[in-house]
């Protein structure tokens, strides 16, 4: 099933087609619509992700990207799988 669209309000992004390969696009933010979007639609770790799409018409669209990794997709770093740190007879960190 398909999700609202949740369009990122006072952003904008244009391509030109003349432009440089190089160039893919230029952006433009409206300050006060940016800002009062982001306070809304940031995670609990702060951030907004947004995605850059093409409509059907061929023009560019900025969505709120609301992928949410489930917990098995992305494992935790934890101590059982950090390296072990290795050491001698000595009891020297060195591997060698």
């Amino acid at each position: 099933m398909s999700e609202e669209k949740i369009f990122a309000n006072g952003f904008s992004f244009k391509r030109h087609e003349k432009a440089p390969d190089f160039v893919v696009g230029n952006m433009s933010i409206k300050v006060d619509d940016a800002i009062a979007f982001l306070k809304e639609q940031k995670n609990e770790k702060g951030w907004v992700n947004l995605s850059v799409k093409t409509a059907r018409s061929g023009n560019y669209y900025v969505e709120l990207d609301t992928f949410q990794a489930k917990s098995s997709e992305r494992p935790s770093q934890t101590a059982a799988s950090a390296p072990a740190a290795t050491t001698d007879a000595e009891g020297d960190d060195l591997p060698f």
